[in-house]
């Protein structure tokens, strides 16, 4: 077996302790056709594809997790351990898993739930496995964050989609499976298992309180029922006589639910585990021997390249991952990238980059605070506890800083410091290493053509309509928005003359710049209230409003963010106006008549922020009111009512 466990064939443990024995064989038998693949040519290859959870796993050194099965995969093969998603929320990080390019490359790919548009030019791996001959499954969430017709791509596509409904039993498949066992919703229904709330350990950053206790619990408890649920697909893979023709990823598609980590771009949102096993017949193609593990950073916009490079494919141009297996490998990549902007309802833009050490942040928006309210998250019991005893002056200075204005730029040690807690930004010691990652990711952004700073629902934003010459001067725009986020009154002059530039975007980050000095912009009124009069760009005159209503108009910034929301056509203009008003706080109440009727609005993101935002003006909020109408939106049931 090549040092491969003995027990690859031995029955596999499951989340009860019982034991998994052959699974209607011959059931399976007559599904795949029986025995082995015949491709002698290229692998199987197998995605067993977690939802929302970082390593709380047994072989990544968690003490209190159980999860026999994926520590079993990690003896058996590869783990790498630092291993990171390129956004910190399902849809874009999944627009990079299948197209191998990051998704602020091509907006609206980098929001929560937006449709960019895929020009044929950039396929997908299932299409490119497909033309070389592979059988393509998957089971069964899609959720690309594009225009991509799934149906169109996979050979079979659905909950029920399996390697064994491949017509040709020699045909190589490549098969994915999907488990919401550990979904952000699964928290809500508390879970009892071999975890009490009295095991786990509360993060600095969190207060010690029974709901966060209580969804840490039952996380643990998910990810032991999910453990068993990739056992019996290793055993339905062993069953069938496959396993030694196939090469097996385990991974988890983005970092945790737990408050702090889905969502945003700390390692809890962003570190996630994989774990790659290779068979005796294609251990030449794996990195290290069975049990091993890799350092280096890998982020998932490099899982397409490496697919295609196992298979012996060549890796397209266009893709921005590189393969980190397989003939078409790569030298090891120093950082790993992240990034997020709008999620759901609130917008916000953070870059980040990390070297599996040290984890570098730039917020270019930091007045706004990390936690905003957000209907959905809201239903889990830990982001209500946390959320009342802030507003009840509860928390520490470590506690509440997620719900206050942020520095610039946070940099963090992440072995001496795992809950990034000790911001070293100013760090005479760390002025070196920052300003290397620093222009590690300038250099990122302009290489893939961030989108990002484009405010959404603008014409120009997309992977063609960015990329027209001249279109969208990337290289200044950057500079001026890193002006902008410092927050320094010497800019002023800059910040003033930029607001009558040419270009729409330009502007839009001068008033961005002007809302962040808050006060202190009071220097360019008169242009701050003529682009917030009269601009022709809506997103603009949002912008601008911000700004005005921090240097002392808000009665006007109030009426005229409230007819944007009554007039604009653009559901993101209307949305950007709601969250502009949300922190304007009791001063957005002139627009109370354009808050209620957006509450009764039919697009659920603006439904959800004027609900909020209804609810505090009116003094009837509360952390535990629900205002996330599940049905509405989500595709599976709600948790507790299956």
């Amino acid at each position: 077996m090549g040092g491969f466990s003995i027990d690859r064939r031995s029955a596999i443990v499951g989340a009860g302790g019982a034991v998994l024995s052959g699974l209607a064989s011959a059931q399976a038998a007559a599904r795949a056709g029986g025995g082995t693949s015949g491709s002698a040519s290229r692998p199987n290859i197998l995605w067993l594809v977690s939802e929302d959870n970082n390593p709380f796993i047994g072989a990544y050194g968690d003490k209190i997790a159980h999860t026999p099965n994926i520590d079993r995969l990690a003896r058996e093969g590869v783990l790498y351990r630092n291993a990171y998603s390129n956004a910190p929320v399902c849809a874009p990080t999944r627009f990079a898993i299948l197209t191998g390019i990051y998704p602020e490359s091509c907006g609206p790919a980098h929001q929560m739930r937006a449709k960019a548009h895929l020009p044929s030019q950039l396929r997908t791996y299932p299409e490119h496995l497909r033309s070389a001959g592979y059988f393509c499954s998957n089971n069964h969430k899609t959720d690309y964050n594009c225009d991509v017709e799934p149906e169109r791509i996979w050979s079979d596509q659905g909950k029920t989609a399996h390697w064994r409904d491949r017509p040709d039993r020699n045909q190589p498949f490549m098969s994915v499976f999907n488990y919401m066992t550990t979904h952000e919703s699964r928290l809500l229904t508390p879970v009892t298992g071999r975890v009490g709330p009295e095991d786990v350990r509360v993060p600095r950053y969190l207060p010690d309180t029974d709901g966060i206790r209580g969804d840490y619990a039952t996380y643990y408890n998910l990810m032991e029922k999910m453990d068993a649920q990739v056992g019996q697909q290793l055993a339905e893979l062993e069953e069938d006589g496959l396993d030694e023709d196939t090469i097996v990823f385990y991974y988890s598609d983005n970092g945790g639910s737990l408050p702090r980590s889905k969502r945003y771009c700390y390692d809890e949102g962003l570190r996630c585990a994989l774990i790659v096993r290779f068979p005796e017949k294609w251990k030449h193609l794996a990195p290290g021997a069975p049990g091993s593990e890799v350092r280096a950073p890998v982020s998932f916009v490099d899982l397409v390249p490496t697919v295609l490079s196992l298979a012996g494919l060549a890796v397209p141009g266009t893709m921005q991952g590189s393969a980190f297996l397989g003939e078409s490998a790569k030298a090891a990549q120093p950082y790993a990238f992240g990034m997020r902007n709008r999620m759901d309802e609130r917008y916000d833009f953070v870059r980040t980059v990390t070297d599996g050490r040290y984890r570098y942040i730039r917020n270019y928006l930091p007045h706004l605070p990390a936690v905003q309210y957000q209907a959905f998250a809201w239903l889990a019991r830990g982001y209500q506890d946390w959320d009342r005893a802030f507003r009840a002056g509860r928390l520490d200075a470590l506690q509440s800083r997620a719900f206050e204005p942020r520095p610039a730029i946070e940099f963090y040690d992440l072995e001496s410091d795992p809950d990034q807690l000790s911001n070293l930004a100013e760090d005479p010691g760390q002025q070196g290493r920052i300003s290397e990652m620093s222009a590690a990711l300038d250099a990122h952004m302009l290489r893939i053509n961030d989108n990002g700073f484009i405010p959404e629902g603008l014409g120009l934003m997309g992977w063609a309509e960015s990329r027209v010459p001249g279109a969208y001067p990337l290289q200044d725009i950057m500079q001026l928005a890193a002006m902008a986020a410092q927050g320094d009154p010497a800019n002023l002059v800059l910040l003033g003359e930029n607001m009558e530039h040419d270009h729409p975007v330009m502007r839009y980050w001068a008033a961005k710049g002007c809302a962040i000095l808050g006060a202190a912009a009071r220097a360019n009124e008169e242009r701050i209230l003529t682009v917030m009069r009269g601009d022709d760009v809506p997103q603009l005159r949002v912008a601008a409003a911000e700004a005005a209503a921090r240097i002392g108009h808000e009665e006007e910034a109030a009426d005229i963010l409230g007819a944007l929301m009554a007039q604009s056509e653009c559901e993101w203009v209307r949305l950007q106006a709601i969250n502009v008003l949300t922190l304007m706080g009791e001063a957005a109440r002139p627009a109370l008549p354009e808050i209620k009727a957006a509450a009764e609005s039919d697009t659920v993101y603006y439904r959800n922020a004027a609900r909020y935002l209804s609810a505090v003006l009116d003094g009837t909020y509360d952390p535990a009111m629900e205002i996330f109408e599940w049905d509405r939106i989500m595709k599976h049931p709600k948790p507790g009512g299956e």
